[in-house]
């Protein structure tokens, strides 16, 4: 990945981290996140990325960096045919134009045809209307980790567990 990529996506995610949105990875402490340390969680996930089990899917508008979200083979053996999704964000400048949208159907595809998967799994924190919005493009809710996610003190939010068959 270029340094100017990179830095569009680091950018992304801090912007996304800082409204408010639902992306917060465990290397992150809680917002408001600085660049250097968006930097480095962002390294570690690039870092990690395989090509054989994973896939970083990048959306632009005129050129312009607009969101992104990764997808992930299952590593053992007994769930390979099974896909995870993680960080789906839309850059704030970007909201309430369809990148969202757009990624997910993205992957869905991308699953399917490229990395031969049958199944796609994704948690959401509850409280932001995400669930409806990966409701509304075919996925359903399987679950609940009541209390997960503590978004602050006396703050908890559920964890909701999603799931797409391809």
């Amino acid at each position: 990945m270029s340094a100017e990529l990179r830095s569009r996506l680091v950018d992304c995610w801090i912007r996304v981290i800082n409204a408010g949105g639902a992306v917060i990875h465990g290397g992150f402490p809680m917002p408001p996140v600085s660049t250097e340390q968006g930097d480095r969680v962002a390294g570690l996930i690039v870092d990690g990325l395989d090509p054989g089990r994973s896939r970083l899917l990048i959306a632009t508008v005129d050129g312009r960096f607009a969101g992104w979200l990764v997808l992930s083979r299952n590593p053992h053996p007994l769930t390979a045919h099974c896909g995870e999704v993680n960080h789906v964000q839309t850059h704030p400048d970007f909201r309430g134009r369809g990148i969202g949208a757009a990624l997910m159907h993205r992957v869905r595809d991308l699953a399917r045809q490229d990395m031969e998967l049958e199944q796609l799994h994704l948690s959401a924190r509850a409280g932001l209307g995400l669930e409806k919005f990966y409701e509304g493009l075919g996925w359903r809710e399987i679950g609940r980790w009541p209390g997960a996610l503590r978004v602050a003190p006396g703050e908890d939010r559920d964890e909701i567990l999603m799931f797409l068959a391809l």
